[in-house]
């Protein structure tokens, strides 16, 4: 049986911090909020994965993020921005206003190593971010127009010492996400 998976730095106690940044937009039709608990801001994302490549995964992933040469830093997200432009939006998203280097630095570390070991390379091109909504239908664009035009909400600081394997469920309210493993920052 295999697993959902994604490598990930999580936002551990942010989920008010995101949650404010959500309100701003609230009364728009179509979009549906993500879990404010669970925001993070996605290295890369595997898909469907073998139970018996989790050792492997590991292995390569303790690898590459040793030899990042990333050491634990603070990160400061806030500001807003969206997927794939303000015209037609399907993502909206909390940047990364420092530490975004660094961000960059471990997924171009960690996805060249994953896609060696036969797992997609991304689409596009990373942009470190924190989704906290999606977009159903364009009912409700004009308050999430306005409110990336307008708003420069401030979410905080964030330290972050590891980057973590994160395992996503599908159940009725959304996905569900377990930490399958954890790696430190050196």
């Amino acid at each position: 049986m295999g697993k959902r998976l994604f490598v990930s730095v999580d936002l551990d106690g942010f989920g008010d911090a995101v949650a404010a940044v959500q309100d701003l937009f609230a009364d728009a039709s179509g979009l549906n909020a993500t879990d404010p608990e669970q925001a993070h801001v996605t290295l890369f994302f595997l898909g469907d994965t073998d139970s018996d490549r989790l050792d492997e995964v590991t292995a390569t992933l303790d690898a590459a993020i040793a030899e990042s040469g990333v050491d634990p830093f603070t990160a400061e997200f806030g500001g807003l921005g969206v997927f794939p432009s303000l015209e037609y939006i399907s993502v909206v998203w909390l940047d990364v206003e420092s530490g975004g280097d660094r961000l960059t630095a471990l997924h171009e570390a960690v996805a060249p190593p994953l896609v060696e070991l036969g797992f997609e390379p991304p689409d596009h091109e990373f942009t470190p971010h924190v989704t906290v909504a999606r977009m159903e239908h364009a009912g409700g664009k004009a308050p999430v127009q306005n409110a990336v035009r307008n708003r420069e909400p401030v979410a905080g600081r964030l330290r972050v010492d590891e980057i973590r394997l994160t395992e996503s469920r599908l159940i009725d309210d959304g996905p569900a996400y377990t930490t399958v493993e954890s790696f430190p920052l050196r």
